[in-house]
């Protein structure tokens, strides 16, 4: 069908730039040794003190794992690339995996939360492949996908700029908003709004079927 050609095209390109937005500069310091990317600014706040809130810097591989996970709720279980992608959300969410002497360490409590989500996505892999009746599938499928979307955008720019002053405030010098931070809310956000493309056209596909 075409419109799930078109739905998938889409999503592929806010997921897209969820992941080079991750792996972008977040916060462009003065000198190379002070920008970090998205995946650098849970460790580099470590550092300065900040409390339990810097695993939402980890958000955004955890959010688009359970995203792709998701993506395979509607898809054949025989078919070879719905394994492949459950893997590849596995694989993704890895990126929020903290170092393994810091998790077998004395403060392993601080990064079991992390731990947590990568299983979270896990599980909602395996689970994926519990088939529901289509359309109760593709509704949750569009929900899940679109509070996704709000979470993944919304968390870690909202922290990222509460914090901004104060890493200004310890550079000295005034710190901008990186590339990253743009791309993964865009992409975020982007998908959410695919999503609602997609709940109208389901409704008015099934107000057609119903009405003929």
């Amino acid at each position: 069908m075409r419109v799930d050609r078109h739905f998938y095209i889409l999503l592929f390109v806010g997921f897209t730039a969820v992941f080079v937005g991750y792996l972008s500069v977040w916060l462009p310091g003065p000198a190379a040794g002070l920008r970090f990317l998205g995946m650098e600014l849970g460790e580099w706040f470590k550092f300065l003190g900040l409390d339990g809130r810097r695993d939402i810097f980890y958000l955004p591989p955890i959010t688009l794992g359970l995203m792709l996970a998701l993506l395979t709720l509607t898809w054949p279980n025989r078919r070879r690339q719905t394994w492949v992608m459950r893997a590849l959300a596995v694989l993704v969410s890895l990126l929020a995996f903290p170092a393994l002497p810091d998790l077998l360490g004395p403060f392993r409590s601080q990064y079991l939360l992390r731990v947590a989500w990568i299983g979270l996505v896990a599980l909602v892999a395996i689970l994926s492949s519990v088939k529901l009746p289509p359309r109760a599938a593709r509704r949750a499928q569009l929900v899940l996908l679109a509070l996704l979307g709000v979470v993944g955008a919304v968390l870690p720019a909202w922290l990222y700029l509460e914090l901004r002053p104060f890493v200004s405030e310890v550079l000295r010098t005034p710190v901008g908003i990186g590339p990253g931070v743009w791309l993964s809310g865009v992409g975020h956000v982007w998908v959410t709004a695919v999503c609602f493309w997609r709940w109208y056209v389901i409704r008015d596909t099934w107000t057609v079927i119903r009405d003929a």
